[in-house]
């Protein structure tokens, strides 16, 4: 840890020079802090890039009224997904680093410092879950689920774009830490007494402690507002069981955030008061205990991964019963496996500490529970693979991902089933073998399922389909960058190698490192492949735009709008009769058209935008950096501000506007009129440039 002499102390609290990676290159001009020195120059670059590009463009205006201050659900959505991506690209990229010093240091000090190293691990970690995974199917579920339940918004929009900020705040906090100062060496789950000030006295935990309390404070933010969302605003006649299974897994995520979260808000909290005010809730002495952290922790982090699991799950839910021509086999099954898996996640948190000393007796009860919750995601495999069984399957973008999931999150099952017996388990805790297991179900679960659904919903947010050529070079590139970058762990695990290793000291590991080195730059390219695919679709956009809302013959009442949807979602809120009601008046022509012009049109109420949210987040994000450097003034002075901004708009007049009837009314007729006007194409040429939006329809 780099010893920093603070330069200000009463203005600038613990800031020193030596706080700048760029004044440690120059004084110290190693190849790790020559690394240092470029990631954060590159976040300092990249900020004023995007500033200048703002400027010459004059996007400032449009950028705050329409994106930054909106309170729609839609774009809220789009910008949690943009937050992901950003966290994405550096995520990988520390990983690629973690590889290469992995493959050279053997019997070699390699080219990072352990210091630097265990900087790597820990970002790495914490913004894969908290600012990558955590934005991803927040933001899928933001825009998604009230267009399926038939609802014009979520049920608190100013508390959702709260919640953005709070975790765009944080996300902020993450990349300040590669500008001023250092992160945390304690891993992403930040276990005492490591973490503690004797052990770790420089400002890294207090980055850790402080991004990942705004992005939980944020987390559960949102969960109360999904809840909330499913039990109020379903349209009229959408029972619960009418509802698409990704709008189930979203309600079972959504409670799950509500009870996960707050345990992990107030173990990050009260190791913040051992730091700051010298408790000792967890320390070594004077009564602390860190299994206390351990348990508090845990209660989070097991359901968390089904946080991170459900929404994929739904996501693989709609793809394959889409792109398999066919309703989805078993759904009440569906229905009951999800919530079982929801209730189960709470029962084996103990199964992360197995080797912390706990009886024989405990273990091997939430060992037995651990292998109890594979039982209901094994009724979700096979659920889709009868789903898939005599379909019309179409092998869209979509689709290669729903079925790469289902045979590689299998394999890590049963891994997982190893790691629930605690003698095994005992064995490889802390090995190479527990990372590729973790990965082997994060990456499949997680990632490849908010990809499928980028894919899939894509042309329902934009208007226009992602170039098909690219995404399944980038498809290609993730499964096979995954299996040689995670498989080969599974050996090195097993062979005894210990996870989070800066420098090796057995040679015949070194075969297995190389392939795993290579593996995470077919990741990267990977990564690389989705932005060109994102540059090309926008070049051709005029080739493949898709506004009569349905080009893939979807289910849901998503796709029963405009493409892009309009503000209001829904001209009129839509009736329920069935479970799939879009696609049943599609295919019957004794069901009403889908495509009708209503009786009557109403006049529709939207919230105003709101920079309250923004100053929000913001000023929580500066008032957490105060408190990481002491600045004292400048945390006091955020604080007021949120104050401010929250008694402001508690006074706030004309939080709504309202629009007209015959506004509504042109709007809508006249994409009624481009939908008649468009050719339905048969499914088999979906990808091709004649989808413009409408499927044909086959009796």
């Amino acid at each position: 840890m780099t010893v920093s002499v603070p330069l200000w102390p009463a203005v600038l609290g613990r800031f020193g020079w030596q706080d700048l990676p760029f004044v440690r290159a120059w004084e110290n001009p190693t190849i790790s802090e020559i690394i240092g020195a470029f990631a954060g120059a590159l976040v300092v670059v990249g900020a004023i890039v995007v500033a200048a590009l703002l400027t010459r463009y004059g996007k400032w205006r449009y950028l705050w009224t329409e994106w930054l201050t909106s309170l729609d659900h839609k774009k809220i959505g789009i910008m949690y997904i943009v937050v992901a991506f950003v966290m994405l690209s550096r995520a990988l990229v520390e990983a690629v680093l973690m590889r290469m010093q992995q493959a050279v240091a053997i019997e070699n000090p390699g080219f990072l410092s352990p210091d630097h190293f265990g900087q790597l691990f820990s970002t790495h970690g914490s913004i894969m879950i908290f600012f990558m995974a955590m934005p991803f199917l927040t933001g899928m579920i933001n825009y998604v689920l009230p267009l399926q339940i038939g609802a014009r918004d979520m049920a608190f929009p100013w508390a959702n774009s709260i919640a953005l900020w709070l975790t765009i705040g944080a996300a902020g906090l993450m990349m300040a830490s590669l500008v001023v100062g250092e992160f945390s060496t304690g891993g992403w789950s930040g276990y005492p007494p490591y973490t503690e000030r004797a052990f770790s006295p420089g400002v890294g935990v207090d980055y850790w402690i402080w991004a990942v309390t705004l992005g939980s404070i944020g987390s559960t933010m949102a969960g109360i507002n999904i809840a909330c969302t499913v039990y109020k605003l379903r349209a009229s006649g959408m029972r619960f069981m009418r509802m698409q299974m990704f709008a189930w897994t979203s309600l079972c995520t959504s409670i799950l955030m509500i009870f996960a979260m707050p345990p992990l808000t107030v173990a990050t909290l009260l190791l913040a008061l051992d730091r700051y005010l010298g408790f000792h809730f967890f320390t070594n002495d004077l009564g602390g205990n860190m299994m206390n952290y351990a348990n508090m922790f845990w209660l989070f982090g097991h359901p968390e991964v089904y946080i991170l699991i459900l929404p994929a799950f739904g996501v693989y839910s709609e793809v394959v019963s889409t792109f398999s021509t066919k309703d989805l086999y078993g759904y009440t099954s569906l229905v009951i496996a999800t919530m079982a898996i929801a209730v189960l996640s709470f029962t084996v948190w103990v199964h992360h500490f197995f080797t912390m000393g706990q009886s024989a007796n405990v273990n091997a009860a939430f060992g037995i529970a651990t292998m109890t919750i594979g039982v209901p995601t094994g009724v979700k495999i096979y659920d889709w693979i009868w789903t898939m069984f005599r379909g019309e399957v179409r092998f869209a973008v979509p689709m290669l991902y729903a079925i790469a999931f289902m045979m590689t999150f299998v394999l890590g099952g049963f891994t997982g089933i190893i790691l629930a017996m605690p003698p095994l388990d005992y064995l490889v805790h802390n090995t190479l073998f527990l990372v590729a297991h973790f990965h082997n179900m994060l990456i499949p679960g997680l990632l490849y399922g908010m990809l499928a659904g980028y894919h899939y919903w894509f042309p329902k947010a934009f208007g226009f389909r992602l170039d098909e050529r690219w995404g399944r070079i980038a498809f290609t590139c993730w499964v096979v960058g995954f299996y040689l970058a995670f498989f080969p762990l599974y050996v090195l695990g097993a062979s005894g190698m210990a996870r989070r290793t800066q420098a090796i000291f057995e040679p015949s590991f070194r075969p297995w490192l190389y392939v795993a080195g290579v593996g995470a730059f077919v990741l990267l390219a990977a990564l690389t492949s989705l932005g060109i695919q994102l540059w090309v679709s926008i070049r051709d956009r005029a080739k493949t735009r898709v506004e009569a809302g349905d080009p893939w013959d979807g289910r849901g009442l998503e796709w029963s709008v405009s493409a892009p949807p309009p503000e209001y979602n829904f001209a009129v809120l839509p009736l329920i009769d069935g479970r799939n009601p879009f696609y049943d008046h599609k295919h019957d022509e004794d069901q009403p058209d889908p495509y009708a012009s209503p009786a009557a049109y109403e006049d529709i109420v939207v919230p105003r935008g709101s920079a309250t949210s923004v100053v929000i987040g913001l000023a929580a994000a500066v008032a957490a950096f105060g408190l990481i450097w002491e600045i004292w003034g400048l945390t006091i002075v955020a604080l007021q501000v949120i104050v401010a901004a929250v008694v402001l708009r508690s006074f706030g007049r004309d939080q709504h506007r309202t629009i007209p009837a015959a506004e509504v009314a042109r709007e809508h007729e006249a994409w009624l009129a481009r939908v008649r006007a468009t050719p339905a194409i048969p499914r088999q040429l979906e990808t091709a440039a004649v989808n413009r939006g409408l499927a044909e329809i086959v009796a």
